[in-house]
C-alpha cells in the first residue's frame, strides 16, 4: 500500500520543499559520515521542477520534519499544483508522448545507421550511452549480422564479437589484437568497469585515437601473451563500439570526467537521451506497438493491460525495461489469470514495513 509524505520543512538541490506532499519510495534515512540531517526519498513523477526525474531525495533536519497523510490530502495537493501549473503562462511548450515517441524512435534510428557504419568500416568507433534494458544492444548486433551474413553463410568466423561483462587490461588488450584488422569490429557491452581502470582505458585510448597509425603496446612482461604468442605492440585497424550504462554528463569524479572527454573527442558518442521513467515507458509502448510481444499470440487488450501494469507499479518492480516486459510476458505465457500475482513475487522489490515517522509505530 502507497504511503504519502508531508514535508515539514526540507529541501531538494537548493529549492524549499516545505509543505510539499509526495509517495514515499525509501523511508527516512540519516547522512553517514557523521553529518547531521537525513533525507527521505519520494516519488516526484508527478510533479515539474524535477529535472525530468522520478524520484528524488529531499533533505530534512531531522525525522520530525516529515508527517505521513492520507492519500487524499496528497491527490488536493497535486492537484493544486498542477492546477497553478497549467494556469501558468509560459513560452515553453511541453512536450507530447508522441513528440517524446517520435525523438527516442530517431534516436534509435541512428544508433542503427551508426552501428552499420562502424560495421562498413565508415565510421572508425562509437560510444552509446543509455540506461539498462531499452534495447541498445539489439540494434547495434543486428547491423553487424548484417554485415557478416556471407561471412556465416561461407562458415567463416565472424569479423565482429560482442563482448559481455567483466574486463581486465590485458583481456582489453587480447581482444584488440584477435580483431586488429580492418572490417573487423570489437563491440564492448556492459564492459563499464574498463573506465575506471586507467590501463584499459588508456589502451581503449590508443584503440580509438583519431591518428592515421592506431598503435597498441603491452610494456610490461605478460606470460599470458607469451603463452599465447601474442606480440607486446600491434597496429590496430579495426572498429570499436562501446556500449555503456553510464550517462557521461552526470560523472561527478573529476578524473573519470577527464578520461571520458578524452574518449569523447576520439569518437562519436550518442546518449539515447531516456534518462526519465516517462522516456522508459513510452520506448515500452513503442516496441510493444511494433510487435515485440507478437510471438506470445497475445491478445491486444491483454497486452495493454500488461504495459498498465507494469505503469501502475513502475516504483515497485526491480527494474523498468524491455527485459522486465518480457518476463511478465512469459509468467503470462505460464499462467494467464494470475501472472499479476507472479509478477508481484518474482518481479518486484520486497514491501519494506512502514512506520509512523514521527513515532516510530508500525503502520
Amino acid at each position: 500500500m502507497k504511503k504519502y509524505i508531508k514535508i515539514e520543512e526540507g529541501s531538494y538541490r537548493g529549492q524549499d520543499m516545505s509543505g510539499r506532499i509526495f509517495p514515499i519510495i525509501k523511508d527516512y534515512q540519516k547522512f553517514t559520515g557523521g553529518k547531521d540531517g537525513g533525507f527521505v526519498t519520494v516519488d516526484c513523477s508527478e510533479f515539474d521542477g524535477f529535472e525530468g526525474l522520478d524520484k528524488a531525495r529531499v533533505n530534512v533536519a531531522e525525522i520530525g520534519k516529515l508527517t505521513i497523510v492520507p492519500e487524499g490530502q496528497y491527490i488536493s495537493h497535486r492537484d493544486e499544483l498542477m492546477s497553478k501549473t497549467s494556469n501558468k503562462p509560459t513560452n515553453e511548450k511541453k512536450e507530447t508522448d508522441e513528440q517524446a515517441i517520435d525523438r527516442i524512435a530517431s534516436r534509435f534510428a541512428i544508433l542503427d545507421e551508426m552501428a552499420d557504419a562502424v560495421a562498413s568500416s565508415k565510421v572508425r568507433a562509437m560510444i552509446v550511452s543509455g540506461p539498462p534494458g531499452i534495447g541498445k544492444s539489439y540494434g547495434v548486433e543486428k547491423a553487424l549480422e548484417k554485415q557478416n551474413m556471407f561471412t556465416d553463410i561461407a562458415g567463416e568466423k565472424r569479423k565482429f564479437e560482442m563482448v559481455k561483462g567483466a574486463m581486465s587490461a590485458i583481456g582489453l588488450y587480447k581482444k584488440l589484437y584477435e580483431f586488429k584488422d580492418k572490417g573487423c569490429v570489437c563491440c564492448f557491452d556492459d564492459c563499464d568497469a574498463i573506465l575506471y581502470d586507467d590501463l584499459a582505458l588508456n589502451l581503449l585510448k590508443a584503440a580509438l585515437d583519431t591518428t592515421p597509425k592506431r598503435s597498441l603496446h603491452w610494456n610490461t612482461e605478460s606470460r599470458t601473451l607469451q603463452a599465447e604468442g601474442m606480440p607486446n605492440s600491434f597496429e590496430f585497424s579495426g572498429g570499436v563500439i562501446f556500449i555503456t550504462n553510464i550517462k557521461f554528463d552526470n560523472v561527478k569524479s573529476k578524473k573519470l570526467q577527464d578520461h571520458l572527454a578524452a574518449l569523447q573527442s576520439r569518437c562519436h558518442y550518442l546518449d539515447l537521451t531516456i534518462d526519465s521513467m516517462r522516456d522508459r515507458m513510452l520506448r515500452i509502448r513503442q516496441i510493444c506497438g511494433i510487435g515485440m510481444l507478437k510471438k506470445y499470440n497475445m491478445p491486444k487488450a491483454v497486452e495493454e493491460d500488461l504495459i498498465n501494469f507494469i505503469y501502475d507499479n513502475k516504483h515497485k518492480l526491480r527494474e523498468i525495461s524491455l527485459r522486465m516486459v518480457l518476463k511478465i510476458a512469459d509468467l503470462w505465457k505460464m499462467s494467464p489469470d494470475k501472472y499479476k500475482e507472479l509478477a508481484e513475487q518474482t518481479c518486484m522489490k520486497p514491501e519494506r514495513e512502514m512506520y509512523d515517522l514521527r513515532t516510530g509505530a508500525r503502520l
